[in-house]
């Protein structure tokens, strides 16, 4: 697709496809480039024309002086290979012969330019598996539509290889001999015919024996030189030196001889595992054995002391701690064996992107979600984008995709400008390397930028960037400005046709490329990544499936135009930080050790504009440094939704490869009679019909052959024939209901390594990206049940990781020195509890669904202990229920004088501060091994409890509701931050009924603790001894609900009067009642006594 198509929009069920072009601008810009081509040859007077990319042939790169490129081939062979006004050499240009000179310049990889291999026919290596993939396509699957969008060319039309030898005699070898020509070549010369590729070379023509003789060079027969003979040898050589000194220097070697090969280097592992020092992790192992001895013991006391004169308050107690405890042990060993990780850039670099040669890293495609540009400001989404567009990666690996689901023109116009900004900020990032690379952090940075900045015209360039990027402020608040008011006939774009998203819920789907091969170019004249805007499709009657449905959408609209390998999803408030990140997670996913077994890599979240102190726990540290690292020394880390690398073949719901085990071996001692057994069983196994192995081989299982080029590549097995054919239609049949009707994007899932099918042209794979985000495509598919992002949930993540590691995949959590992301988090109380909400009610749906981890995937690939740990992710939010109740009881304790516990005896006494002791040493030594400071494990105690009586008890109700009344709930996006003063949103009260339980519980408190001193007071001395228990037990309770009541009273020292007022009121209206019911009187179980009147003195 060219980036300069326009906007495309289309229903594949309605047979519409609409290209809308881009504003008039864009005409100028091509209009003068028309110009540009059209300017006269100062040599010949012939029009200068276009190059080979489709642009103004510019034959001096220097001067721009206009020569059309006969002149500019005629200067190069004949003349005197410099420009006729600057006099700088002709450097040698895409798509044109080598000539002498040339031998020095690397930059341009033209193979087919070079040796004239370019022909009219079909294009690109026979080899390739895009060819492969598309030759089957045709073969068995009827590959695409129609003749008009689909080439009828075999597969074998890969262009004709003319001989090494140039159609010379080499020695006493003639053409038709060469080692390197099929026989049937032979008699025609020049190469002209084409060739099938050797994996499908015709049986039916004979290939004659070529002799070899002994005394010649390699190279006469086109197989090496000499000088690669030597170079071989000179490795040998090398490694061998390499062994000796190894074996020699034992562990003492160093590796620092300068002779030994760079490649050693290269060979080494990308990364390796950390594990936490035993001085660290084995006090804390120990200190988790003996609690839960202690809890024992606990358990044991309480349930064999219960409390007669208050059994409903003890029973609750016991039955909620119970509770507690099943909860602390499936949170807690997930942790047993927590490791840290490293990885080596210089080794990948070194493998994969050496300087000066083409790079091997894989491509990536970025997926950026948003929905609504009023809570998800454009100016931020603008930012994460940018820094997309700018990472430190071959530009030519690099695809963003943006999913406007809210199909907002806002959106796309804010894209529009952000395309047109790119071209000046992504190269000021890459010629300074400044971090991080989203403009709006990094020019709020309170740091010296001139640190490290050598260049003379750092100061210069980074002053008039920083007024680009104002007036590009300026430019984007102008159309949120321009988009509070909606016009009464809609939106229409710049060149007066109506936007076709005016209608929300009935829409067709759009794509846009707004940047790409043909039309990225920054204003130094570097190629820039691709930038796509896709809005999927939407009609009524349609269960669209929230943000999961948006990101399958990106998976299959990836796949038909870029099909990167590896897939990067962020939420839009997410910028990349580190612009590294992404090599970093390549050193896992393309280590040859251990990349093949790797769903995803997760990286922790970071949070920019909290207020120092967190008071809301949005940092949430305690889970992305201690229980994140704990499940990554088990099967891997959970998938967050943000910030995650995927590998695209895991999401298309395959097994992960199986480690073949090593043979068995048969001892030689035993006796002979028992080999005999042994080996007669295994020949009756292993003895099959041959009818049930061709079987095998035509009919897929899944089971059998997990590999992703399972459904066609295995037909080439089978024999030829009719059966050939018919299994050719039961898997194409299989393809269908897996994938969908898509035969472009269903060939894209058979190229393991990535890459788009050559033979399919621009406009078909327009047509066939629109048909892939209809909005009925995933009908009768495994969409959303074992392909892409699950369904069932609003927290699709969960459940997309757990199937991918129930697939028997692992993940890997990274955790870099520099954050990989950074996001914005909801300062305001109100927005905070329902984010959490969210998650919580995502949690109970799953708990409710059949992919729940109880009872699903046994027998998979998922380990005990991660189970563990996806159990915990679904159960938490119904621990509100006995966490309301616990933090109810010590206000009812204060109030009725009655308490959960008899009169504990010494022995009681030891097993209660046992156990307080080892939760509080618990912490301690989990701090330590973590590195989590103590105010963020803190923060984290406090903020579950608020969480826990409050949005996670409304999660549950929620949940209950929609499975037995079938009420659902409407999703709510949380507000992202935007330009406003700093830390003002944490003042800001917004009343919500999420509010109502936690305030309850505040009041119950206060007044509990105001009757038990109260009561304490009236009665004396002997009844401050009970109370100090129970008084424990309230302050508890308030204390972790402390962060609440600083945001129920607003800013610091501005506590609005009237909370004041009613605080007051309401304490002394309930104190008053209370005395009222009971008063303090002393209480005596003795005689009643009354005076007498006398005088005993």
């Amino acid at each position: 697709m060219e980036a300069s198509a326009g906007l495309v929009a289309g229903s594949h069920n309605r047979n519409e496809l609409v290209v809308i072009r881009r504003e008039p601008g864009g005409g100028a810009g091509a209009a003068a480039r028309r110009a540009a081509a059209e300017a006269p040859c100062q040599i010949c007077g012939d029009d200068v024309g276009v190059g080979f990319d489709g642009e103004p042939f510019v034959a001096c790169n220097e001067c721009a002086f206009p020569v059309c490129r006969a002149c500019y081939e005629y200067e190069r062979r004949e003349g005197s290979q410099a420009c006729p006004q600057c006099r700088t050499r002709y450097r040698r240009l895409k798509g044109c012969p080598r000539v002498t000179g040339d031998e020095d310049e690397d930059g341009v990889d033209d193979l087919e330019g070079e040796f004239g291999l370019r022909h009219g026919g079909g294009e690109g290596d026979g080899d390739d598996p895009r060819d492969v993939a598309a030759s089957m396509l045709r073969a068995h699957m009827s590959y695409g539509r129609g003749d008009a969008h689909h080439p009828a060319a075999g597969f074998g039309a890969a262009p004709g290889v003319p001989l090494l030898t140039n159609g010379q005699m080499v020695d006493d070898i003639p053409p038709e001999q060469h080692a390197l020509v099929p026989s049937y070549m032979g008699g025609g010369g020049g190469g002209g015919k084409r060739i099938h590729p050797l994996p499908f070379a015709d049986p039916s023509l004979p290939v004659q024996p070529r002799s070899l003789d002994p005394s010649k060079d390699l190279a006469a027969y086109g197989y090496g030189s000499v000088a690669w003979s030597d170079r071989m040898e000179r490795w040998k050589k090398n490694q061998e030196r390499l062994q000796h000194a190894r074996s020699e220097g034992g562990d003492d070697w160093d590796g620092d001889d300068a002779d030994l090969p760079l490649m050693d280097e290269a060979r080494q592992p990308l990364s390796r595992k950390v594990p936490i020092p035993s001085s660290r992790i084995n006090p804390y192992r120990m200190i988790i054995v003996i609690r839960l001895v202690v809890l024992g013991f606990f358990f044991h006391y309480r349930v064999m002391h219960p409390v007669h004169d208050a059994f409903a308050l003890w029973l609750i107690s016991v039955i909620c701690e119970i509770w507690f405890a099943m909860s602390w042990i499936l949170d807690q060993f997930p942790k047993w064996l927590p490791i840290e990780r490293e990885t080596y850039l210089d080794r990948l670099s070194l493998r994969f992107d050496k300087e000066g040669q083409l790079s091997q890293l894989a491509p990536v495609d970025f997926f950026v979600s948003t929905v609504d540009p009023s809570k998800e400001p454009p100016l931020v989404t603008a930012n994460t984008v940018l820094s997309i567009l700018a990472v430190d990666y071959p530009v030519e690996k690099v695809s963003c995709y943006v999913s406007d689901d809210g199909a907002a023109m806002l959106t796309f116009e804010a894209l529009s400008e952000t395309s047109e900004f790119a071209k000046k900020w992504v190269p000021f990032c890459k010629k300074f390397n400044i971090e991080p690379r989203a403009p709006e952090w990094y020019f709020q940075q309170k740091i010296d930028y001139l640190k490290d900045k050598v260049a003379a015209s750092f100061v210069r360039d980074r002053r008039a960037m920083k007024r680009e990027y104002e007036e590009f402020k300026v430019r984007i608040n102008a159309l949120v400005a321009k988009a509070q008011k909606v016009p009464e006939e809609g939106w229409t774009m710049q060149d007066g046709s109506p936007w076709p998203g005016n209608n929300v819920r009935d829409h067709p789907g759009m794509i846009q490329v707004f940047l790409g091969q043909s039309g990225g170019h920054d204003v130094e004249g570097n190629e820039l990544p691709r930038l796509v805007y896709v809005s999927r499709e939407k009609r009524p009657g349609y269960d669209h499936h929230k943000k999961a449905g948006a990101m399958n959408a990106l998976v299959r609209v990836s796949a038909v135009l870029s099909n990167a390998p590896y897939l990067l999803n962020l939420d839009c408030d997410h910028y990349i930080n580190n612009s590294k990140a992404i090599k970093e997670a390549m050193c896992f996913m393309m280590d040859p050790l251990v990349g093949k077994k790797v769903c995803y890599v997760q990286f922790p979240q970071r949070f920019d504009g909290i207020d120092r102190h967190d008071r809301y726990a949005n940092r949430n540290v305690v889970f992305f440094d201690i229980n994140m690292k704990g499940l990554d020394g088990i099967q891997g880390p959970i998938y967050v939704g943000t910030g995650c690398v995927f590998r695209r073949q895991a999401l298309y719901g395959y097994d992960a490869p199986k480690t073949k085990k090593p043979p068995s071996r048969t001892c030689n001692c035993w006796p002979k009679w028992c080999l005999s057994c042994c080996c007669s069983r295994n020949k009756n196994k292993n003895t099959k019909p041959k009818t049930e192995k061709k079987k095998k081989i035509l009919f897929f299982k899944k089971e059998e052959n997990p590999s992703p080029a399972y459904a066609l590549g295995e037909i080439e097995e089978g024999a030829p024939g009719a059966d050939v054919e018919k299994a050719g239609i039961v898997n194409q049949q299989k393809l269908e209901k897996k994938f969908g009707q898509s035969s472009v994007f269903v060939a894209s899932t058979l190229l393991e390594n990535g890459g788009t099918l050559k033979s399919a042209s621009p406009a078909s794979l327009l047509k066939e990206a629109i048909h892939v985000i209809s909005c009925g495509y995933e009908d009768k598919t495994d969409w959303g049940k074992e392909i892409g992002w699950i369904y069932g949930s609003i927290t699709e993540d969960i459940l997309t990781g757990f199937k991918m590691h129930c697939h028997g995949w692992r993940s890997i959590y990274c955790i870099p020195k520099r954050p990989a992301f950074k996001g914005s988090a909801p300062l305001n109380l109100s927005d905070r509890l329902h984010q959490v909400l969210r998650w919580a009610l995502g949690s109970v749906e799953i708990f409710f669904s059949k992919h729940c981890p109880l009872w699903y995937g046994y027998g998979g690939g998922l380990k005990f202990l991660e189970r563990f740990s996806y159990i915990n992710s679904i159960v938490y939010p119904w621990t509100s229920i006995p966490l309301l109740a616990y933090c109810t009881l010590p206000a009812i304790c204060l109030l009725t004088g009655k308490f959960i516990t008899p009169e504990l005896t010494n022995a009681a006494s030891i097993w209660f501060m046992a156990l307080f002791m080892c939760i509080f040493i618990t912490g301690i030594l989990e701090m330590r091994w973590s590195g989590v400071a103590i105010d963020d494990w803190w923060r984290n105690e406090q903020f579950w409890v608020i969480g826990g009586v409050s949005s996670h008890l409304f999660a549950v109700f929620q949940g209950l509701l929609k499975v037995l009344a079938g009420i659902d709930t409407s999703f709510t996006v949380t507000s992202k931050a935007g330009d406003d003063e700093e830390f003002s949103e944490l003042y800001t009260f917004k009343w919500t009924t999420l509010l109502i339980p936690p305030t309850t519980l505040l009041l119950l408190n206060f007044i509990g603790v105001v009757a038990g001193v109260s009561n304490a007071i009236n009665n004396g001395y002997e009844s401050w001894g009970p109370l100090f228990g129970k008084l424990f037990f309230a302050f508890w309770v308030i204390v972790h609900l402390y962060p609440f009541l600083k945001g129920l009273v607003g800013r610091q020292n501005r506590t609005p009067t009237i909370v004041i007022v009613w605080s007051i009121l309401l304490a002394s209206i309930f104190s008053l009642l209370w005395v009222r019911i009971d008063p303090f009187l002393a209480k005596s179980d003795g005689p009643l006594l009354e005076e007498c009147g006398l005088d005993c003195n």
